[in-house]
């Protein structure tokens, strides 16, 4: 016989989980769309399952989950203010302690409090595709529901506290061969649970119960440390979590839950929730919701260079048909030689199966020729920085395409209405631009020209949240919204070099805010030749705002165009294989403040992020302004996913709010003090 779910005493227009009996066994389901949140209405519908099912003396209650996942986590929603009743480590404790004992069916990922559930539960079955993480630290957070000390008791402390600290997903194998799991199994989890429930071992220890055996995590915090790059949580999930081999069960947890409650105020989580919910409204945007997305099966990559490649690579991994066009045959072997270099290094670091890498080599191909590309639904060009270039490319695309397929540039700075101009079927052009390396980074510019359509924008979308990235609208203007901030930030840094501060000192300062490198190292790592580029074109076209620093230039023009130019030097000198610092650029960036007669003024390290940071502020408020960015979100996601700003600091707004208006203010004041009618003043900077 079998209880329906009416039987729990919650309401049945909230309910979001449903319990039926038969023949002695228990399946509880939790069905709270789309990823199974432990929100307030499944905890406490979970407390009557429990209830429930120890009044029937159930043999046993298997805990499922309905739809495309096990629990990925707790609800983020609920974290901005006290946790409701009931609270999590309670209805965990009371699974622990129910005399029916509960098997966690798992498949999909099982996250945060979904992997602290399942530990509470005498026995772990999962599907072979299962993943599990404790990913709380990503949030700036830690496990709050006795995750940092169920989980040693069960794979032991080196384990525990690396999963913990990192923050990253283990596979149901590796999980398994941690001591994690009691089953793997492939197939209808039906049949896994009759099977399992056919031959139950005997009740194990109860997880909170079992001893921990101390180990040296010396190396793992030295390792943690230098990953954290600033961030709190790491360090104090992996203190917290070796608590477990030193204090009972109890205190541990009670120490972990007020440390988890205490980090939710905390600056860094604020920010790293912030920029999760940004990260997810702003690759919907509300009125893209309308149209249906066009399918895309084929896509056209036109550039085999180090861009183009990347572009195509990120397609085949997520199951697109590729076909790369270049100039010439000889080039499209080369870019096809780049494309297989990705694939190879994918397999061989074992992200991907030799099955996986054959068929996403089975689906690509290169050559010279544009009429392979007529089926292509999306076409992409990755080609030099040069106008006439771009739209030739556009030109070939156009004749050989449906008119209905998308046809975009991939360019940094230029303005995709002036490539696509007099194309047919001009609602269907715009721009894309990727992040290099664009099969791994995962921002995508998406840039509309003036008559691009709403339809041909929901595609675009869809395709660039299909690669896996994280797609953010952008207006038209130079650099759109991420190189036209930096722009800013490299002529705040060379001012500030002209007039007294040591390039290095620079780099050095914005790696000590928490950047993965300075603006010299990364024009070193990027060519010194794109930037250069871009500004003979504003200064050509009188466009270049104010003061102009030419240090780089004559760099250039030496032949020092960065760390992949033939003479191995830009800023650095990278003859030896790493960067060093050069005294030929010292001397020379001395011998040309003499020249210019340039105040040598002092900075300290507070000076230079300070003031750098007051010109990123402020260029990104005018982008407000001016409608190119949707809000200040987006520009935080913009920095944070595609220059490496340290997500600990939400990004450049979040980081000027929690740093202090009046501050910025004063800095915007110095800067232009500076370099007087260099800077245009955000409303937000205007006295």
């Amino acid at each position: 016989m079998t209880t329906p779910s009416t039987t729990l005493q919650t309401d049945p227009e909230t309910r979001v989980v449903d319990v039926a009996i038969d023949n002695g066994h228990a399946l509880v389901t939790i069905d709270n769309p789309p990823v199974n949140p432990l929100s307030v209405s499944v905890r406490k519908d979970l407390m009557e399952a429990v209830r429930l099912v120890n009044e029937a003396k159930c043999k046993t209650a298997a805990l499922v989950c309905a739809g495309r996942t096990f629990v990925a986590g707790g609800d983020i929603s609920e974290f901005a203010g006290p946790p409701p009743l009931p609270h999590l480590p309670d209805v965990l404790n009371a699974i622990e302690a129910s005399e029916t004992p509960f098997i966690a069916v798992m498949h999909g990922t099982v996250l945060g409090g979904g992997l602290e559930l399942a530990l509470a539960c005498a026995w772990r079955i999962a599907d072979e595709k299962t993943k599990f993480g404790l990913p709380e630290v990503n949030l700036g957070l830690i496990p709050g529901a006795g995750g940092t000390q169920r989980l040693p008791r069960v794979i032991g402390l080196e384990r525990a506290a690396r999963m913990a600290a990192n923050g990253k997903p283990v596979n149901a194998r590796t999980f398994e061969e941690f001591g994690g799991l009691d089953l793997v199994f492939s197939g209808d989890p039906v049949q896994a649970i009759a099977s399992f429930r056919d031959n139950l071992p005997a009740r194990p220890q109860n997880t909170s119960a079992r001893p921990v055996a101390d180990a040296d995590l010396t190396a793992l915090k030295a390792e943690i440390t230098k990953s954290a790059k600033g961030a709190d949580a790491p360090m104090i999930a992996l203190e917290t979590t070796a608590l477990a081999a030193r204090v009972s069960f109890e205190e541990g947890s009670k120490i972990e839950r007020q440390t988890h409650l205490d980090l939710r105020t905390s600056a860094q989580s604020r920010a790293l929730r912030r920029l999760f919910f940004a990260s997810r409204s702003v690759t919907r945007p509300e009125r893209l919701k309308a149209f249906q997305p066009a399918e895309i099966k084929h896509v056209a990559i036109v550039g085999g260079g180090l861009m183009g490649a990347g572009i195509a690579a990120a397609s085949l991994a997520a199951g697109h048909r590729v076909t790369m066009l270049e100039r010439d045959t000889e080039s499209a072997d080369a870019g096809s030689g780049r494309v297989e270099a990705i694939i190879a290094k994918d397999l061989a670091s074992g992200r991907i199966t030799e099955a996986k890498a054959n068929a996403r080599r089975a689906a690509f191909s290169a050559g010279a020729d544009y009429a392979s590309a007529a089926d292509a639904d999306i076409a992409i060009e990755a080609v030099f920085e040069d106008p006439e270039v771009k739209r030739a490319v556009f030109s070939q695309l156009a004749d050989v395409m449906s008119e209905t397929a998308l046809i975009a540039t991939n360019t940094s700075y230029l303005d995709p209405n002036m490539i696509s101009e007099g194309m047919p079927g001009p609602g269907r052009f715009l721009g894309l631009h990727f992040f290099s390396p664009a099969n791994i980074m995962k921002l995508v510019e998406v840039v509309g020209t003036s008559v691009t359509t709403d339809q041909t924008m929901s595609t675009a979308f869809a395709f660039a949240r299909g690669l896996g990235k994280i797609p953010v609208e952008t207006g038209v203007c130079d650099g759109f919204i991420g190189n036209r901030i930096l722009s800013a930030y490299r002529r705040q840094a060379d001012y500030m070099v002209a007039d007294g501060a040591s390039p290095y000192d620079v780099d050095a300062a914005m790696r000590g805010l928490g950047m993965p490198m300075g603006p010299y190292e990364l024009q070193d790592r990027t060519g010194l030749q794109i930037s250069w580029a871009n500004r003979k074109r504003q200064l050509a076209a009188g466009t270049w705002p104010g003061r102009y620093v030419d240090i780089a230039d004559k760099l250039c023009e030496m032949g020092r165009q960065g760390r992949g130019s033939p003479a191995k030097k830009g800023w650095y000198d990278h003859t030896s294989g790493s960067g060093k610092p050069d005294p030929d650029i010292e001397a020379m960036v001395a011998a040309w403040r003499t020249e210019h007669s340039t105040a040598q003024q002092s900075f300290s390290a507070d000076d230079i992020v300070i003031r750098i940071m007051a010109a990123i502020v402020n260029e990104a408020n005018l982008i407000l302004e001016e409608g190119i960015a949707t809000s200040d979100t987006a520009i935080d996601i913009v920095w944070t996913e595609g220059y490496g700003f340290p997500k600990h600091l939400g990004g450049p707004m979040f980081w000027a709010e929690e740093t202090g208006m009046d501050r910025m203010r004063e800095a915007f004041a110095a800067i232009e003090a500076q370099s007087p009618g260099s800077w245009k003043a955000a409303g937000v900077f205007k006295s």
